[in-house]
């Protein structure tokens, strides 16, 4: 065969034997539950707008840290094989930053949400609304945020003045 004969049949080939393989569905996964979708479809705005119902303290929070967290996370969120949660204020304009819930983080609500959709890591997703408000206020009041019985639920936690709040430029202007 020619070159020019290769090019056509290549060219047949993918005008047509392609076209019709490409326009076959892959066959991958399976159709997404609404109602699983719905357990995911959620999001945490700064301001703590999509927070959902529940509550939670430090002290209901320790025991959630301990069965959840503590394994990856370390003793009082330090020392742990994975990033130290508790600690680093000062630290974020030296030459060695920590960045942890109380250096770095510049708002208490989205704290919330991550833990929400990444934590714990084996299982995320598996707390339960207080579950996750008591860890978090677990943790900010590790990093001396809040005191060990502030009760945080879905109109508090947005009001938690979080050490780096004016630390990063915003995208948008404030309305604070």
């Amino acid at each position: 065969m020619c070159t020019r004969e290769i090019l056509v049949a290549v060219g047949l080939f993918c005008l047509f034997g392609a076209g019709g393989c490409a326009q076959e569905a892959p066959s991958l996964g399976a159709p997404v539950d609404v109602e699983a979708l719905a357990g995911l479809d959620f999001t945490v705005m700064p301001d703590g707008e999509g927070l959902p119902e529940g509550r939670g303290d430090a002290v209901a929070g320790a025991k959630v840290y301990r069965q959840q967290c503590l394994a990856c996370h370390g003793e009082s969120g330090t020392g742990g094989a994975n990033d130290e949660l508790v600690g680093g204020q000062g630290s974020l304009a030296t030459a060695n930053p920590k960045k942890t819930i109380g250096s770095y983080w510049p708002y208490a609500p989205t704290l919330f949400d991550y833990i929400r959709r990444a934590m714990p890591y084996p299982a995320p997703g598996t707390l339960s609304n207080d579950e996750l408000y008591a860890v978090t206020a677990y943790l900010l009041y590790l990093n001396d945020i809040i005191d060990r019985d502030t009760v945080i639920d879905k109109d508090s936690l947005p009001a938690v003045a979080m050490p780096n709040r004016n630390g990063f430029d915003r995208a948008y202007p404030s309305e604070d």
